[in-house]
């Protein structure tokens, strides 16, 4: 993707190349036999250049040589001539002015930074994904050491109730709640691991390292699933941000100008075709071809002036009555899709800022409860151990303790992730992770935007 900016920028250079010289040469030699003892030789030879200019004026300068040779029997009689011309046309009406001949080039560059606001989402969304990945990778992990510990400690209560059941302290049923419970913590070890791995592939694939041996290369995670310190400001100040930075926003702000140019380019078509042009020569005639370059430079040749009109106006005009209207209503379009798009990043804005305050708020909560969850399974267990309560409720507290051990960890991965969806629907991501990528100068909205 990006190679995409470096290709949109060779259509600037050939949009550019139509007000580039174009330098032409021709010549022609004939010879034909007008009767038995009379020959006709010719030789026309011709160099030119032509320019157009973005003012829709069309200046060209050529200058050519002409040897005329005929021969009747052993008398030969040649003549050259040697000609300058300048001709100049100016459009009076359609394809004048600035605005509508360079409206091609002003496109492909819009074209251009389109490609680089396209580079900047993708990269913008790339690395979104990859710092999720990182986190749904940590959660597993996490989640796995919480069953290896519980699976750890429901193996040890199994063989202690066995151990009281041999000794007739408890009834042989207890076991049966005991081994169940350690199987359901297998289990979920088992589903654990296997999410895990998953997960890890996904990352492997996100981060895409050098090395022929993907698959198995080792993943060090250095940042532990803590909260992180989020210093927001006021939620009008992100809007703001993401107003002026939306990857997509700016694009729409560029398809807005796009289409503008795209109007005055089908009105100014609307127009008839009205050219003036203007020859201005010279002509000299000698029997030498130095005798008519001669003749040229004093003056002696002949001047050449020619100036006319040329107009031309199709009847009906229904084709560029459609491309200006089908314009109009592109550009009405865009500018409906781009208020939109306004509101949605707005919307985008305030509802991750509500998720991050919902998801800090978790934290403590799920803190909260794992701690109480700690404390009652103690509980359940020494009242187990004094005969006060039964291997079930053991079991289904030590249930309660995983969930909530869970439920922690996720609290605080979700903060994370809530923080960097955040980042991302502001459009600060890229910034805020000290990347620099193409697209970083927003589109300065226009003064009906605002």
């Amino acid at each position: 993707e990006r190679l995409t900016p470096s290709i949109q920028r060779t259509y600037e250079q050939e949009e550019r190349a139509a007000f580039d010289p174009v330098l032409r040469a021709d010549g022609q030699w004939s010879r034909e036999r007008d009767k038995p003892d009379s020959v006709s030789k010719e030789i026309d030879v011709s160099l030119g250049i032509s320019e157009f200019l973005p003012t829709g004026t069309d200046l060209d300068l050529s200058a050519g040589m002409e040897q005329t040779q005929k021969t009747v029997v052993t008398n030969p009689d040649e003549k050259y001539t040697t000609n300058l011309n300048l001709t100049v046309t100016q459009a009076l009406l359609r394809g004048m002015g600035l605005d509508v001949n360079l409206a091609n080039l002003r496109q492909a560059r819009i074209e251009t930074r389109v490609s680089e606001y396209q580079l900047r989402g993708l990269a913008q969304s790339l690395l979104a994904e990859v710092e999720n990945a990182y986190w749904d990778y940590t959660l597993t992990r996490e989640e796995v050491n919480i069953f290896e510990t519980s699976l750890e400690l429901g193996e040890r209560l199994t063989a202690e109730t066995a151990e009281r059941i041999r000794v007739g302290q408890v009834a042989k049923c207890e076991i049966f709640s005991a081994e169940a419970e350690a199987a359901t913590r297998r289990q979920e070890l088992i589903n654990a691991r296997s999410a895990r791995d998953n997960a890890r592939l996904r990352l492997l694939r996100l981060l895409n390292p050098p090395g022929n041996d993907l698959w198995n290369s080792k993943v060090v995670l250095l940042s532990p699933p803590e909260m992180p310190e989020s210093n927001l400001e006021d939620k009008q100040n992100h809007i703001k941000v993401a107003l002026r930075m939306r990857p997509d926003l700016n694009q729409a702000r560029l398809a807005v100008q796009r289409g503008e140019l795209e109007v005055v380019k089908t009105k100014n078509g609307l127009l008839p075709q009205l050219d003036l042009f203007v020859t201005l020569g010279r002509t000299g005639y000698a029997a030498s071809f130095e005798g008519s370059l001669t003749d040229i430079r004093k003056g002696e040749g002949g001047l050449d002036v020619f100036a006319g009109l040329r107009f031309q106006f199709p009847a009906g005009m229904r084709a560029p009555k459609a491309q200006y209207k089908r314009s109009t209503l592109d550009l009405e379009q865009d500018e409906e899709a781009l208020s939109n798009l306004k509101q949605l990043v707005e919307q985008d804005v305030l509802s991750a800022y509500i998720e991050i305050n919902r998801s800090s708020e978790q934290i403590v909560a799920s803190r909260a409860t794992r701690k109480f969850q700690e404390e009652k399974l103690q509980a359940e267990i020494d009242k187990y151990r004094l005969g006060k309560s039964t291997m079930f409720r053991v079991a289904q507290a030590q249930r309660d303790l995983v969930e909530s051990q869970i439920s922690a960890v996720r609290s605080n991965i979700d903060h994370i992730k809530s923080l960097t969806q955040f980042y991302f629907v502001e459009g600060s991501l890229l910034v805020r992770r000290g990347i620099s990528a193409p697209g970083r100068e927003p589109v300065e909205p226009s003064p009906e935007e605002g």
